[in-house]
């Protein structure tokens, strides 16, 4: 297949785009090079898919309406994997025009593309922060999630709505995967693990939101580009059972679902951080603060369906994941143990 990979140079994109390419896929990877974050390792990340002959690679703003318009004229996409957003809860205080431009304005120009270049299937990120005030738990996408804490999570929620507009009013199909706190060898590094790793090697201490309480479902990017791969393949069709009289959110009359991607397994972040000092060798400096705006107090991720439909439950251990991501991070900067 030949496919879109929006965010090619993030951390879920490249993880996606490079499975793609070596499957065999013809990849056009996108991305804007944002600095949100260290742009040298967006840039590392493209240099490895760039010696993938079915990769190439093109630098484009996704709220560029024409831009988006012409590279959809220009190929003939089959499926699309919209990753590309401007991520982060605490950021939306800071600069909540930016998740307006990069995650409504950019999904609105990868819809139209889709939709006028007759791609046959578009699946695309959305995320656990769209449970907002929800307390049931485990989270499921058969629950109503109308009550986000930070504006990321509304746009996701949004671009979730936009999706099942077009997927109702032109037949578009589509996927909306929700991912639960994911990690792993060339992670953000505005994610926790990531500062954390850098801040206990560093001798600095580290911000411990919540006094440590948090709970997250936190999911092994092994397992996150296991499921897109097995969404993307398989095209969805409307949902013959769906009744207006009952609606299930995670379904609909129309070519379009819903699905979580996490662990099952939800972990307190002072146990995560135990379990990051094991695999450095070295015990953290923690800072205990209260909870922060946005912040959702659990995640826990109900993924019967993801089970029932594709035969997958992500299942990569804490303890492997982290082992992992340090063995990256001590070999990417050079750093000793």
């Amino acid at each position: 297949m030949k496919v879109l990979v929006t965010g090619a140079a993030g951390f879920i994109g490249f993880h996606t785009a490079d499975a793609l390419a070596r499957r065999g896929d013809v990849v056009v990877g996108l991305d804007n090079l944002s600095e949100y974050y260290d742009v040298a390792l967006k840039r590392a990340r493209l240099a490895l898919l760039e010696p993938h002959d079915a990769f190439r690679f093109v630098k484009l703003d996704l709220a560029d309406r024409d831009g988006m318009a012409r590279l959809f004229a220009a190929e003939d996409f089959d499926r699309v994997i919209h990753l590309g957003a401007q991520p982060g809860v605490r950021y939306g205080l800071e600069n909540p025009f930016a998740y307006v431009d990069s995650n409504l304005h950019g999904t609105m120009t990868v819809l139209e593309g889709c939709r006028h270049g007759g791609v046959e299937h578009l699946v695309f990120a959305s995320t656990s922060s769209v449970y907002g005030a929800n307390t049931k738990l485990p989270f499921s996408t058969h629950d109503n999630v109308d009550h986000p804490l930070s504006l990321y999570a509304a746009t996701k929620k949004s671009n979730e709505l936009m999706a099942h507009a077009y997927a109702s009013l032109f037949g578009l199909p589509v996927t909306g995967l929700r991912f639960f706190t994911v990690y792993g060898p060339f992670g953000r590094p505005d994610m926790a693990l990531f500062r954390f790793t850098k801040r206990i090697l560093a001798g600095e201490p580290i911000d411990v939101f919540n006094f440590g309480r948090h709970r997250r479902d936190f999911t092994y990017i092994d397992d996150i580009v296991d499921a897109v791969l097995r969404v993307v393949d398989r095209v969805p069709e409307p949902d013959a059972g769906w009744s207006g009289d009952a609606p299930d959110p995670g379904a609909s009359a129309a070519p379009y679902r819903l699905y979580n991607i996490g662990n099952q397994q939800p972990v307190e972040l002072i146990e995560f951080i135990e379990t990051l000092e094991q695999c450095l060798g070295r015990k953290a400096d923690k800072r205990l603060l209260p909870r922060q705006p946005g912040d959702l107090e659990e995640t826990w991720a109900d993924v019967e369906s993801l089970a029932a439909d594709f035969d997958f439950r992500p299942g990569t251990s804490l303890e492997e994941g982290v082992r992992r991501f340090v063995d990256w991070y001590v070999d990417f900067y050079d750093v000793e143990l």
